[in-house]
């Protein structure tokens, strides 16, 4: 750390950390959380999923390994802050360009370190994620937590955040298909419509190398954008916010659901998924954020350990198939596919009767285990499914 000005964390309860600075010094708002994982803190940081969130690592020593140019899921880092409880001296590794602590003041990150990681966790999983705000340097000064803690509570919700527009990609672009060697592919197996809604640079890139090409388009896409690509099938990706302020995305998805596109969505997406056939979203106490969240795959039986980012989750009906609510059974019937084996959250949907199916986690697994991998082939199984059947 090249910067040991005193800060201080304060959550809106009115709780408060000491600690010093780490990355840039200032003041930043917004929703606190934990994140478990144990690797991958640079994905962390660039996965704008946690656009407007403060993020706090379980795990002690960050920064190990540094920055490089080769990890980043997105051109920035995302995270409103980051708390850390012991940011590596030096980084040790041979693809390290920089260190964590100037990657994070080059970029204006406000971070706090040498807290207690463990007990501000316990908080944290005790009384849910709330509103926080990091202080340091001349923004933290002599003021009093209570007058910090104003400041805190003036900081806007989570709860209603329509923010897939803050994240998106400003113009659409394509990420082309690949054979098994990594070369480009004339002819592509499939073509698929993907809508940013705070999308990771791995997850096209998974399914290029499947030899899919990917159009990436902005959140405020319409159904005529989409259409306009060919697709054979659409993907809805992860994303900050609500999904209950996302009206423009449910209605889109509801657009694709009319016309048979097969559809496929990853954890934003999911939520995006149940809201358009009809069921609820709510907020979850801390939710689930990490490497190694075991869910099962109701299908198959097989259990993964997954990688999460969300907040919010599906309120549909875990057992049997239920017909979905929206406008009197339209999408006809439904089943919860995957299941979280920590919580039973609702980890997947499966409609029955469209080609439609979304996890709740995310199977490009940057970082992460790689046992969901499956699901990207299963999204092209029924894109091909669907042409042969059309074709017929």
């Amino acid at each position: 750390m090249t910067d040991t000005a005193p800060a201080r964390l304060v959550l809106e309860d009115g709780r408060s950390f000491a600690g010093q600075a780490y990355g840039a010094t200032g003041t930043t708002l917004g929703e606190i959380v934990f994140n478990t994982g144990m690797t991958g803190y640079q994905e962390t940081l660039t996965d704008p999923s946690y656009h407007r969130q403060i993020v706090v690592m379980t795990a002690p020593h960050i920064g190990n390994t540094g920055v490089n140019d080769e990890d980043p899921e997105s051109g920035r880092i995302w995270v409103a802050g980051y708390v850390v409880r012991d940011p590596a001296r030096m980084p040790s590794n041979w693809r390290s360009a920089r260190t964590l602590d100037d990657e994070l003041t080059a970029q204006g990150v406000v971070g706090i370190a040498g807290l207690d990681t463990r007990a501000l966790t316990r908080h944290l999983r005790e009384r849910g994620v709330m509103r926080a705000g990091i202080f340091s340097g001349d923004a933290l000064g002599d003021r009093t937590d209570s007058e910090l803690v104003e400041e805190v509570l003036a900081a806007p919700a989570m709860a209603g955040a329509d923010l897939a527009g803050e994240v998106t990609t400003s113009e659409p672009y394509v990420v082309d298909a690949l054979d098994e060697s990594g070369a480009p592919l004339d002819r592509p197996r499939a073509v698929v419509a993907a809508i940013d809604l705070g999308i990771k640079a791995m997850t096209p890139q998974r399914l290029a190398q499947r030899g899919v090409r990917v159009h990436v388009l902005p959140s405020s896409a319409t159904i005529e954008d989409v259409l306009a690509t060919e697709p054979d099938g659409v993907f809805f990706s992860n994303g900050p916010g609500d999904p209950s302020a996302a009206t423009h995305e449910i209605e889109l998805l509801r657009a694709v659901l009319d016309r048979r596109i097969p559809f496929f969505g990853i954890c934003y997406g999911n939520q995006l998924l149940g809201r358009a056939l009809g069921y609820g979203t709510y907020k979850l106490g801390y939710g689930h954020r990490g490497v190694n969240q075991p869910v099962i795959d109701r299908k198959t039986g097989k259990v993964e350990i997954t990688a999460h980012n969300h907040g919010f989750a599906v309120d549909a009906p875990l057992e049997g198939e239920s017909t979905a609510p929206y406008d009197g059974g339209r999408y006809g019937r439904v089943v919860v596919s995957h299941v979280d084996l920590n919580d039973d959250v609702v980890e997947g949907l499966e409609a029955l009767d469209l080609p439609a199916f979304s996890v709740q986690y995310h199977p490009e697994a940057a970082a992460g285990p790689h046992d969901a991998a499956y699901l990207f082939d299963r999204f092209l199984d029924l894109m091909t499914d669907s042409k042969a059947a059309h074709d017929a």
